[in-house]
């Protein structure tokens, strides 16, 4: 009997650690989340001031980390953070129960998540093995657009990302996203972090609201150049009259969704 229940005991503490190895592995993907995001907003700031060869989107960014090989092994830790995370977000859309609006709300942002992430984690493994990151979204909207029917599904893929994008400005505005999350008692340290995902879920939002906009022209003028994401976005941006204040500022929010994802890794309920 004794024996039996210590194998028990032993099967418990193995399941508990493994666990535990897996949530660290899951806030080790939002912590990479982050630095993605710092990453862009210094890309941002090159697009701002005049380098418009640079690729101003995760892809770029990847490559930027591509550069030497302790980069590459970087991605590959990137990617397998990544990975969990989309995993754990797959299983928080399966598993959230109940009918309410909320619960709809917060499953359907758990899947849209889940996706972003398992984006990111062919990205990085894509970029850590090739150093490119392919030929991205202009590729794929110029194949939608030669097919019967393509302008329709390109422009509902466009809407699709605004409605998206409206829900993240909203959730950000309303800091809705500090209920997954167990804040810092300090005062101070819990204002740094409801402060900064604010204004970088806000600031997230408002571009990615542009990069729907422009995929949705792209399918009406029939134009996939114009559907090649947040480069474009930014590209757009930046050929304003006050171009290099709202890329500055873009940065800024960039940058503040990055130290966001820092306080998200800690504290975020996994």
């Amino acid at each position: 009997m004794s024996d039996a229940v210590g194998t028990v005991g032993g099967t418990e503490d193995a399941a508990r650690e493994a666990g535990r190895g897996a949530r660290i592995v899951v806030r080790v993907g939002i912590l990479a989340y982050g630095l993605t995001h710092l990453l862009l907003a210094w890309l941002v700031l090159r697009v701002a001031f005049g380098d418009r060869g640079s690729r101003a989107d995760q892809s770029g960014a990847f490559q930027a980390i591509a550069q030497t090989t302790a980069g590459r092994v970087l991605l590959w830790v990137l990617a397998l953070g990544f990975v969990a995370v989309a995993l754990w977000r797959v299983g928080e859309a399966l598993g959230r129960a109940g009918g309410r609006v909320k619960d709809a709300r917060g499953r359907l942002e758990s899947a849209g998540m889940a996706v972003v992430f398992a984006a990111l984690t062919v990205l990085a493994v894509r970029t850590a093995v090739s150093g490119s990151g392919g030929e991205g979204s202009q590729a794929a909207a110029a194949g939608l657009l030669g097919i019967p029917g393509g302008q329709w599904i390109v422009g509902a893929v466009g809407v699709g990302i605004v409605v998206v994008a409206g829900f993240i400005t909203v959730n950000g505005f309303r800091c809705t996203f500090t209920d997954d999350m167990s804040l810092p008692v300090d005062p101070r340290a819990r204002a740094v972090a409801v402060r900064t995902g604010q204004l970088g879920k806000v600031a997230k939002g408002l571009v990615t609201v542009l990069v729907g906009v422009l995929v949705v022209v792209a399918a009406v003028q029939f134009e996939p150049q114009r559907a090649n994401g947040l480069d474009a976005a930014l590209k757009t941006l930046a050929a304003q009259p006050f171009g290099v204040v709202l890329l500055v500022a873009t940065a800024v929010g960039l940058v503040a969704f990055g130290v966001f994802c820092a306080f998200d890794a800690r504290y975020h309920r996994v």
